[in-house]
């Protein structure tokens, strides 16, 4: 019998960029199974799964996950980590892709992974997207945030 944590394990051996097997992936899965990205609002369902890995080893080919604790609490698996890679690919923004510029990542991470019967329900990933973004060079644009909110501000 394959314990929980084996199969988160196997989850993030398979999600690596020199392996990258989204259908073996998507199969630790329970049929109704999902996996959120925190950070973007993002939810993807059944076989949406294998098409996340893809988009972002699209932009990180060797993406790597440096895991650093690993504790299993009955089905829940809380893991802190480090994504790794290398920005080789274009990287979708909400306004556009940002192009390759060959920096490297290592980007704080907590996943928490509840399984139901040996089989993952649910997979959400919190990466610090702000430490992600600032290491591809893309800084938060605080004065269209302060003017937009001072005419907000203005008009109420």
């Amino acid at each position: 019998m394959t314990s929980n944590e084996e199969v988160v394990r196997e989850a993030y051996r398979l999600a690596e960029g020199d392996v990258l097997d989204g259908p073996g992936f998507r199969a630790l899965f329970t049929e109704d199974g999902t996996f959120n990205d925190m950070p973007n609002s993002l939810t993807f369902r059944g076989d949406q799964i294998p098409h996340a890995l893809a988009g972002l080893a699209s932009a990180f080919p060797d993406i790597h996950r440096e895991l650093l604790s690993v504790h299993a609490v009955g089905d829940v698996v809380a893991v802190e980590l480090r994504i790794q890679g290398t920005h080789l690919g274009a990287f979708p923004t909400p306004v556009g892709a940002i192009p390759p510029t060959g920096r490297r990542i290592d980007v704080p991470t907590a996943d928490l992974w509840h399984l139901r019967e040996g089989r993952i329900e649910t997979f959400s990933c919190y990466n610090a997207a702000n430490v992600w973004l600032a290491q591809l060079g893309a800084s938060p644009d605080f004065r269209s945030a302060i003017e937009a909110a001072e005419t907000t501000a203005a008009g109420a």
